[in-house]
């Protein structure tokens, strides 16, 4: 039987197990390969997407625990106005060495400027715990969060 999701705000149809998880859904039915794996056991953050505007951890979620939500990927972050922000304070700032957990870290920096315009060091504590930089980008990822949220009120 046929799943369909609404991901990025398009329909997709496919066929999956309705415990596969939703990154493999994602990355090997779908093809978007943005999202990645990292740990496996949703700790490290590189997996990260959104499910009805907050930031979840998809290498766990049941593919059957998000029908009827919407789905927002690193593929489709850019094209609303915060992710939009995001990027571009990731890219002005060169948040980005390696580059491997960064889809997972702008998307948690998207959910917290979407529910928090203007954060504190608290906030960007909590809303990044978990998100992991084996290259020490964190510095980095709080100075893009703190300019993207001053980007916002221009």
């Amino acid at each position: 039987m046929a799943t369909n999701l609404t991901i990025n705000g398009e329909q997709k149809s496919f066929d999956a197990p309705d415990d596969m998880p939703l990154l493999w859904v994602l990355r090997d039915i779908l093809g978007m390969t943005g999202t990645k794996f990292g740990c496996g056991v949703a700790l490290c953050g590189a997996c990260t997407v959104h499910v009805d505007g907050k930031a979840v951890r998809s290498c766990l979620l049941p593919v059957s625990a998000v029908s009827g939500r919407a789905i927002t990927t690193i593929e489709g972050v850019g094209t609303t106005p915060v992710g939009a922000k995001v990027q571009k304070a990731w890219l002005d700032l060169e948040v980005i060495q390696c580059g491997y957990c960064q889809s997972g870290q702008i998307m948690s920096a998207a959910a917290l400027l979407a529910s928090t315009p203007t954060p504190d060091d608290s906030d960007i504590d909590a809303a990044m715990a978990g998100n992991i930089c084996r290259c020490g980008t964190y510095v980095r990822v709080r100075e893009a969060i703190k300019h993207a949220a001053s980007e916002r009120q221009t």
